[in-house]
């Protein structure tokens, strides 16, 4: 059985710069959010729960999910977000956990990327957890240049979100991305070699 590393983050983050380095180092890297994307494609098993759920008014005219309409329908309703949330939810977990236990018989190590990895009770999966962190101002403000976004808009994204400080106090290791990406980077090679972490290729 291989040893598994959850990563998880907030929005801008910079998780993803973490997760490329891994990558780049030869681990493999599970991206929850790309296979969820998968899963909602035509055919897929969240598209087909989806469009039989809702109908063909959340198909664009190529098939595809008009996910702009499908997000609103969820988030206004609080009936249809909890429904999402707990059949979504259900088959996420149980693709996820297929792909967990395929790569635990090749992988020596490897990593999952799941951003709502606490707030999913996902942190059993793992031998250990690591949080990319930034502080509440740097993320405001990465947050606000990345998406170009107001202040105020910017502070209601965070809001609908679990807070850095929280995950904090969860995670079994903290990754500090306050300052450049070199820092961030020597962090990682440090928990690499701190816990004797080697890539198979």
């Amino acid at each position: 059985m291989g040893r598994i590393i959850g990563i998880t983050g907030g929005i801008a983050s910079g998780k993803s710069t973490v997760t490329e380095f891994l990558r780049q180092k030869g681990f493999e890297v599970v991206d929850a959010d790309a296979h969820v994307h998968q899963l909602q494609k035509p055919g897929g098993r969240l598209y087909q729960m989806l469009v039989a759920h809702f109908g063909a008014k959340i198909l664009l005219e190529n098939g595809e999910l008009n996910r702009s309409l499908l997000a609103s329908l969820i988030f206004s309703n609080s009936e249809e977000r909890e429904w999402s949330k707990e059949t979504q939810g259900k088959i996420i977990r149980e693709e996820l956990r297929a792909l967990r236990d395929k790569l635990a018989q090749t992988e020596d190590v490897f990593f999952m990327d799941i951003p709502l990895l606490f707030e999913q009770d996902y942190t059993a999966w793992f031998d250990e957890t690591w949080l990319v962190y930034v502080s509440p101002d740097v993320q405001l403000e990465r947050l606000m240049k990345r998406n170009h976004l107001s202040k105020e808009s910017a502070e209601a994204r965070l809001a609908s979100q679990w807070s850095l400080e929280e995950k904090k106090k969860l995670a079994n290791h903290l990754i500090d991305n306050n300052g450049s990406r070199d820092q961030l980077l020597s962090q990682v090679v440090t928990l690499l070699e701190g816990g004797d972490v080697h890539a198979r290729h």
